[in-house]
C-alpha cells in the first residue's frame, strides 16, 4: 500500500468493504464503500479513515456505533478488521 500523501510504500494492504446503516448512511452519503487498509489494521484505524473521508457529520455516528466484523458484533476498537465491516448506529424499530 502506498500512502497517498507521501508516496511511501507502507506495506501490504487489503480492500475492506464498509457497509453503513441507518444514521451512518445519512452521515456518509452512501450505503457502502471500499477502503484500502494495511494488513492488521484495527477498527480504530478504520474509524479514522472513515472520519477523514466523511468529516464532522460522521463523528457522533462513529462514537455510538457498534461494528459487525464477520459474525462478531463489537465495540472493541482494538479488534482487527476483516474483509467486511458493518457500521451499526443505534436505531429503533420493530
Amino acid at each position: 500500500m502506498v500512502d497517498a500523501q507521501t508516496g511511501v510504500d507502507v506495506g501490504p494492504s487489503t480492500e475492506v468493504e464498509v457497509r453503513y446503516f441507518a444514521a451512518a448512511v445519512d452521515a456518509s452519503g452512501c450505503d457502502s464503500e471500499y477502503v484500502t487498509m494495511p494488513i492488521g489494521a484495527t477498527l480504530a484505524d478504520l474509524r479514522e479513515v472513515i472520519r477523514s473521508r466523511h468529516g464532522a457529520p460522521m463523528d457522533p455516528v462513529l462514537r455510538v456505533s457498534a461494528y459487525l466484523v464477520g459474525d462478531d458484533l463489537t465495540r472493541d476498537l482494538d479488534r482487527p478488521i476483516g474483509s467486511r465491516v458493518d457500521v451499526l448506529p443505534p436505531f429503533a424499530g420493530g
